[in-house]
């Protein structure tokens, strides 16, 4: 029988062996009465994912074709859905898969998050809508859970080091139960990416009970019962000449019905349509009003972005797991196919440039895969430390203090990885489905293969959860204002990358220096032309402003050179990324040095080329927008104002 865990080599040396599992286990066992050792607890992990593995094998991927023609339908306002969906969810439901994450002492299995957004990986291969909507059950839950704990209305037992009591209890174990999910609602009509130009309205009546008006767009899995808005609280100080308007956001749970006893249920948002969508058949996505729907706020008044934030980088490595799932149904499909096509007196998998387009695709997952456990191990960790810290911990203590010092920097670790995963992957998925079409030929372009079907679904990766533009302009900004801020220890690097590339034995090592090379020497030849633009700010102005000008850096007035080549830069920067961490691998377990030298080999010439882009291309570009600009804009068009400004605000889209 067909198991997609088991007859995945790479999947399994993660759990076998890539993991520092000892770290998440002793965040995630903290009472010590389950799991003796750590060894013991990657056992019960493997097991699930094994289920998990033969259920998307036998139980979903064979029914991939029915799903993608039997589409969700609005009628009398609720969604209805196909019975296939209906049988597949009552089977996730029974094995009790939606408290995978959550504490044993709310009746879940207790995994951590890693072990979840593998399993996300496996059920993606079956069919990515049914991985997407299953994350509207547990990964919603986990979110309450979380949100309650960082607003401080979660209780722990000190001594035993357990959960006693969380504001969300209810609403939690209603969705562990499988009885209802939740969605993530924060797209809007002419607010996508911009999550300062929402206008959604939350209201406080003279009793302090709040209520949301409003309408919510593109909602994955909307026709759930409970939903994480983020809306704009009456009265709040907004920049809107700006735009900006990020201190008037709040974060709500709302309650878009309730069933009594007999069933007949009350709505307090309706649903206005179903989307007809490319791909993601499975997946109801829907339009969502509210008209003064009774509310809960979580957190402060003012705190939804940040708030927001949190479950959107969990959200977007996420998505970086549903990628590689796709990929890995794609290649398995192209490689099947490309074994028993015969052509030319061979099967064309024994044709030069379809071998090839095969090794990348498998290189190219295995690579992104690589980046995605180690962005999702530092965004886990560091959110367990910062609860651990601040409930487990006294107030003031070195304990503490340790513990919040070590949140930081993974925090900083995960905030440079998970705009790479999730570009990265996106794109590849694009890039991978698109090519499975290809080496079926014209059966690639008929339904009844399938081909054509995973590039449909492919086709919103680079759009939801944040566009790979979006990505690509926080991961330059980030990088850039690094480099401003401490240009010293970025020449540092630089000198020791360049000394490696050059006279270290291992040839390996050294083509991994070249390649973060690249990447350093993109991001100069950028700052040079940021600088450039900057220093000619200063014409007219007394040396006395000069320091002041120069030391004051503002992503959105300074970075505008940059923003024409931030794919490319984000291309360098993931390859290595990757690069690095298949090195890491390749010291600690000498047999992935094959991994690294196939990635390796392709992500060289790639970087190589990007960088040659980014130096002799763009300046024509530019100049045209200069030009065509409103005064005092250089090198901006009107419509790039929302494009920059997201590059300070890393928003969701068509979520």
């Amino acid at each position: 029988m067909s198991n997609f865990f088991l007859d995945n080599d790479d999947l399994r040396f993660y759990v076998d062996h890539g993991i520092d599992w000892d770290a998440l286990v002793g965040e995630v066992e903290t009472d010590g009465d389950t799991f003796s050792e750590t060894s013991e607890a990657t056992d019960f992990y493997r097991d699930i994912l094994e289920l998990m593995g033969e259920f998307s094998a036998s139980e979903i991927a064979p029914h991939a074709a029915e799903i993608d023609r039997e589409e969700m339908r609005l009628v009398d306002g609720e969604v209805v859905v196909p019975p296939r969906l209906t049988t597949i969810f009552e089977k996730i439901r029974e094995m009790e898969l939606h408290g995978m994450c959550l504490p044993r002492e709310m009746g879940g299995m207790n995994c951590p998050l890693l072990v979840y957004v593998l399993a996300a990986e496996i059920l993606a291969r079956g069919d990515v809508s049914v991985m997407t909507h299953h994350g509207f059950y547990g990964g919603i839950a986990m979110a309450l859970m979380t949100y309650s704990a960082l607003e401080g209305s979660t209780e722990f037992d000190p001594e035993t080091m357990t959960l006693t009591h969380s504001r969300f209890s209810r609403e939690i174990a209603e969705i562990m139960r499988g009885d209802a999910w939740g969605s993530m609602d924060i797209t809007e009509p002419d607010a996508g990416s911009d999550m300062g130009a929402l206008r959604s309205i939350a209201e406080q009546d003279d009793e302090g009970n709040w209520f949301l008006s409003g309408q919510k767009i593109f909602i994955t899995s909307g026709h759930g019962k409970y939903h994480i808005v983020i809306c704009r609280t009456a009265g709040s100080k907004a920049d809107d000449e700006r735009g900006d308007g990020l201190d008037g956001l709040s974060l709500f749970l709302a309650e878009a019905y309730r069933d009594d006893e007999s069933g007949q249920r009350t709505r307090f948002a309706t649903l206005e349509r179903v989307e007809e969508k490319l791909g993601h058949h499975g997946s109801a996505t829907v339009t969502v009003n509210f008209d003064r729907t009774p509310a809960r706020l979580i957190g402060e008044v003012g705190e939804g972005f940040k708030m927001m934030l949190l479950l959107m980088n969990n959200a977007r490595i996420a998505v970086g797991f549903e990628a590689i799932g796709l990929c890995e149904a794609a290649a398995a499909q192209a490689r099947e196919y490309a074994s028993v096509r015969q052509s030319m007196g061979k099967t064309i998998d024994r044709h030069e440039i379809i071998a090839d387009y095969l090794d990348e695709m498998d290189t190219d997952i295995r690579g992104i895969r690589a980046l995605a456990v180690k962005a999702a191990f530092n965004e886990e960790l560091s959110n367990r430390r910062r609860i651990r810290a601040r409930y487990l911990t006294a107030d003031g203590s070195e304990p503490q203090a340790q513990l919040e010092a070590e949140v930081s920097e993974l925090q900083w670790k995960s905030r440079k990885v998970t705009p790479l995963i999730k570009f990265i992957s996106a794109e590849k998925a694009v890039e991978i489905s698109r090519r499975t079409v290809q080496i079926h030929g014209g059966s690639g372009y008929m339904t009844e293969y399938g081909a054509e079907k995973l590039l449909r679904d492919a086709m919103v990766l680079p759009i939801y959860e944040g566009t790979s533009q979006i990505q690509a302009l926080m991961a330059t900004k980030d990088n850039l204002l690094g480099i401003a801020r401490d240009p010293m220890e970025f020449l540092r690097s630089m000198v020791s990358q360049q000394v490696t590339s050059r006279i270290v034995s291992d040839p390996l090592a050294r083509r991994t220096a070249r390649i973060r090379r690249f990447a350093q020497e993109a991001q100069v030849n950028l700052m040079l032309r940021i600088l450039g633009a900057k220093v000619s700010g200063l014409r007219g102005k007394p040396a006395s402003q000069w320091k002041a000008v120069l030391s004051d850096w503002d992503p959105k007035r300074d970075f505008s050179p940059a923003l024409l080549h931030a794919e490319r830069l984000t291309w360098i920067l993931a390859d290595a990324a990757i690069c690095e961490e298949l090195q890491l691998q390749a010291h600690a377990h000498p047999h992935r040095r094959e991994l690294l030298a196939r990635y390796s080999e392709r992500a060289e010439p790639r970087a190589r080329q990007m960088l040659d882009t980014i130096r002799t291309t763009g300046a024509r570009l530019l100049s045209h927008l200069g030009r065509s600009a409103p005064s005092g804009q250089l090198g901006e068009v009107p419509n790039q104002t929302e494009a920059r400004r997201d590059a300070l605000e890393p928003a969701a889209a068509a979520r």
